[in-house]
């Protein structure tokens, strides 16, 4: 019994972690801006509606809403998808569409509509969630870095040149070697491991 109750405190604590750790969902009314985050529970888009009659029932629904997407983030966006979630005014969900933009930069809007939408209701709240954010190689997120010395104190760093391909021809035979990598050849009965090196 001792046991299974350390369990279960273990498990609540997790999941209380857990809960903790996700951003507060941002259901809005149908005039108002909604707002998803990213992996790391940062604001990153907020999406408002730019269809405003939305009458949908199950014999007839309504299946596709346009709403503009603007990133709130400071990262250009190479790709962003999510889904635009409606709810009834029980806080039942009765529709969902996905909305798919190829670039958005900071502070950019784009308008976008939710093809696959199947809304049920005349619904009272929506939210946007995010499935991806993808960002250009240079906004990717780095470890801590510490800050480059300024201009003036900034020594001068030497460049490594790029590996140069050699060829070594011997009685005619040739072999291609690159700078700091090995070749082994054969000569004789024994085997010669060659290294080309730069001079200091």
């Amino acid at each position: 019994m001792r046991r299974f109750l350390y369990v279960l405190t273990l498990v609540a604590a997790f999941a209380a972690a857990a809960a903790a750790q996700q951003p507060a969902e941002t259901r809005a009314a149908l005039n108002e801006a909604t707002v998803a985050f990213d992996s790391k529970g940062a604001p990153a888009i907020e999406g408002r509606l730019s269809t405003t009659l939305l009458n949908g029932s199950p014999d007839s629904p309504v299946t596709n809403v346009r709403i503009v997407v603007k990133n709130t983030s400071p990262n250009f966006y190479n790709y962003v998808t999510g889904w635009a979630t409606f709810y009834d005014s029980s806080a039942v969900r009765c529709g969902e569409g996905l909305f798919k933009l190829d670039a958005l930069a900071p502070n950019e809007s784009s308008e976008a509509d939710t093809p696959g939408l199947r809304l049920t209701c005349s619904p009272a709240s929506w939210r946007i969630v995010a499935t991806n954010l993808l960002t250009r190689t240079v906004d990717v997120a780095k470890p801590a870095e510490p800050a480059p010395p300024p201009a003036a104190q900034a020594e001068p760093t030497l460049e490594k040149p790029a590996p140069v391909n050699f060829i070594i021809s011997i009685d005619g035979e040739e072999h291609p070697i690159q700078v700091n990598n090995p070749i082994v050849l054969k000569m004789g009965n024994r085997n010669r491991k060659i290294v080309l090196k730069s001079a200091p």
